[in-house]
């Protein structure tokens, strides 16, 4: 396999564990914010001491560079937000699978702002995986009949928000790593220093504004925070490595694997229960990642 597919494959075990480790701080005294803050918070100082150290010369970025991670490091703010919450909705495997309609929704995104498309043969396999997002939705605890209630759930207007917001941060961090002129591993990382850059000074902003309390609350977690900080460390890496190798729709593709390690740690770690419909989802979505994987 191509490396960047390996890359992708290590991101998303370093994600699942972050989300793991989220889901616990989100129901242990930290706001959803808060919980975010936290990934960024104590990953930070280790990727900028790391380009300090690495980068003997800051590389050049071209005009575009830093629109591209400004909007990049917001929309993965109100991304991950959204999935901490989606956390409080529904259980760890159907909260991270809902998620997943960023793989189509990121197509659509690289089309209008990078004008970078997929195969019919892969877009039909993200349309499959689609189709097992809708069975995760659990339609029977939904408000209203039929598709109507089915969108007004909860979960899935959180889960297709952040599906949203993670397609524009990935296709606009593949926009930024672009506008490096560096080799792919010195893009990444000063892309990713650049985006914590922002998402520390914005979100601190916030929660110093409307959450004054939450900031505090977050260093007295951190016997267990910085482990959030230290595995979105190395799944961001990954991420920002594979975004700058291969089109973010492709990388996302790849990305469902997450899927299956989300119900293992589900059943295992939480001791949380599948239904037979969410199984069919599931197993949708896991056919959908072994047709991408054949044909990317």
């Amino acid at each position: 396999m191509e490396s960047w597919i390996w890359v992708t494959l290590a991101a998303t075990v370093f994600q699942t564990a972050r989300f793991m480790l989220q889901k616990v701080l989100a129901t242990g005294g930290l706001s959803a914010a808060g919980a975010t803050f936290a990934r960024f918070f104590y990953s930070a100082p280790i990727v900028w001491l790391a380009a300090f150290l690495i980068l003997p010369d800051w590389p050049d970025m071209g005009p575009k560079f830093w629109p591209y991670a400004i909007a990049g490091g917001i929309s993965q703010i109100m991304a991950t937000v959204c999935v901490v919450l989606l956390f409080q909705t529904r259980n760890f495997a159907v909260g991270i699978t809902l998620k997943k309609t960023e793989v189509l929704l990121t197509v659509l995104v690289g089309i209008v702002i990078l004008g970078e498309g997929v195969s019919w043969t892969a877009f039909a396999a993200m349309v499959l995986g689609v189709a097992g997002v809708l069975l995760l939705s659990d339609p029977p605890k939904v408000e209203g009949q039929g598709l109507l209630g089915l969108l007004k759930s909860r979960a899935v207007v959180l889960g297709l928000t952040s599906g949203i917001f993670f397609g524009i941060s990935a296709v606009t961090y593949r926009g930024a790593s672009l506008e490096v002129s560096a080799d792919p591993a010195i893009r990444a990382l000063a892309t990713l220093a650049c985006v914590l850059l922002v998402q520390v000074v914005a979100l601190g902003t916030w929660l110093l504004i409307r959450e004054p309390g939450e900031i505090p609350r977050v260093a007295r977690a951190w016997k267990r925070a910085v482990w959030i900080g230290l595995t979105s460390l190395g799944g961001s890496y990954c991420w920002f490595v594979a975004f700058t190798l291969e089109n973010a729709g492709y990388v996302f593709a790849v990305g469902q694997v997450e899927v299956i390690l989300s119900l293992l740690a589900s059943v295992f770690f939480f001791h949380e229960t599948i239904s037979r419909k969410e199984a069919v989802g599931i197993a949708l979505i896991t056919v959908s990642v072994a047709a991408l994987i054949a044909v990317t």
